[in-house]
């Protein structure tokens, strides 16, 4: 299953606060497929997983998700 993923925060760089905002192409298999097709549009989450290429023709990154932990909104 492929989903995207957005994330928002503040982080400091450079001693300056930045507001991060950025959208990230995911996908997920099995469980976590299931897990995934079930929650809700905007629900929080935590996701560990690696990164890899979209396929051998794209090198537009995908986050392979492998632990998703629902925060908020499942």
């Amino acid at each position: 299953m492929s989903c995207v993923l957005a994330h928002e925060s503040r982080q400091i760089e450079a001693g300056i606060e930045r507001e991060v905002k950025l959208e990230l192409p995911a996908m997920a298999i099995g469980e976590l497929a299931q897990a995934l097709s079930v929650a809700a549009l905007g629900a929080k989450v935590s996701v560990k997983g690696f990164m890899a290429a979209r396929s051998a023709r794209s090198r537009t990154p995908v986050l392979h998700l492998n632990i998703i932990e629902f925060t908020e909104g499942i």
